[in-house]
């Protein structure tokens, strides 16, 4: 992988060129309260060292666009989302920027994703990053502009997990590496709503409410209420879940069915990570039956689905 803005790798650590992702920035004195009317999270409130998730929802609630997003040293607010929904959101986006002072742009990044196999390979990375996160979802700008983002781990995954964002750089792609950084993805519990997925999914029917992406104390954005609605009305009964299978064709957006019960799909593939003849998947369906049912991919003969465990329970949101 080339990719000037990474320094020298240290044995044990790894790097891929995610370039499915896309770097949208938000420029102005009006970009933080903007945003923050915009997005599930709480942009006005988020810590200069962190990075959160969040979501860009239809008026029904549903999700457009989902993002990871941060607040940058001045007034500014950066971001990366899927590459396919990126031109999408940032141009419906600006359809509600009227008279406020934001300029919002899908920029030129390089972007890769690192992860470090063991606590030895963490510590020899750090020592060649100076502050160097290593809690989930914390955030460091070295002087020369490049931004580490600590990602969420499985509990058998990597030791150590970063989004690597240099605006104006570029990379090359690494389509196996790739792979392997979705599938880290799809173990941590990490949905990324792709363009065939958008509006098919509320916030926490893909957990972003249980890793901290929705807030439900800041006030109104797109969907608010019907967001607010399923939270506070009780337990949720349909959430996004982890699972294996032996099939190469999986993807967002497919139907998930029950064999026992028949039918039509009770639920669908949030995002789909494919590594030699299997592939690991997240998809949403009702919780409690899906862990009875006989769970299958695409028809209702298609390939079977084996629950995972996913790193958080699907109890009360963080």
């Amino acid at each position: 992988m080339n990719a000037s803005f990474l320094p020298s790798l240290p044995a044990g650590v790894q790097a891929a060129a995610l370039t499915d992702l896309s770097f949208v920035t938000a420029n102005g004195v009006d970009a933080v309260p903007f945003l923050h009317g915009q997005l599930t999270q709480d942009v006005q409130g988020l810590a200069p060292d962190a990075a959160r998730p969040a979501a860009y929802c239809t008026a029904k609630g549903r999700i457009l666009g989902s993002l990871l997003v941060w607040r940058d040293s001045g007034d500014g607010v950066q971001a990366l989302l899927p590459a396919s929904t990126a031109a999408g959101v940032v141009k419906r986006l600006r359809m509600f920027v009227l008279r406020a002072k934001v300029v919002l742009a899908d920029a030129a990044a390089g972007i890769a994703g690192v992860w470090a196999d063991a606590p030895d390979a963490v510590a020899a990375l750090a020592a060649q990053v100076p502050g160097l996160p290593t809690s989930a979802w914390q955030r460091l700008t070295t002087p020369e502009g490049t931004t580490w983002i600590a990602a969420p781990c499985a509990d058998t995954g990597p030791a150590g997990r970063w989004w690597v964002i240099a605006p104006g750089a570029a990379v090359e792609p690494t389509p196996q590496a790739l792979a392997s950084w979705h599938a880290q993805d799809i173990a941590a519990g990490l949905p990324w709503v792709e363009a065939a997925a958008q509006e098919l999914f509320t916030p926490q029917m893909v957990n972003l409410d249980l890793l901290g992406g929705v807030s439900f104390t800041k006030g109104c954005y797109p969907g608010q209420e019907i967001v607010a609605r399923s939270h506070y009305l009780g337990k949720q009964k349909r959430r996004m879940l982890h699972g294996h299978v032996d099939a190469i064709g999986a993807v967002a957006g497919q139907d998930v069915f029950d064999a026992v019960r028949g039918g039509e799909p009770i639920g669908r593939v949030v995002s789909a990570a494919v590594l030699g003849t299997a592939a690991s998947l997240l998809f949403e369906a009702p919780a409690e039956a899906a862990t009875q049912a006989d769970l299958r991919l695409g028809a209702l003969d298609g390939p079977a689905i084996r629950l995972a465990d996913l790193p958080y329970p699907l109890g009360t949101p963080a």
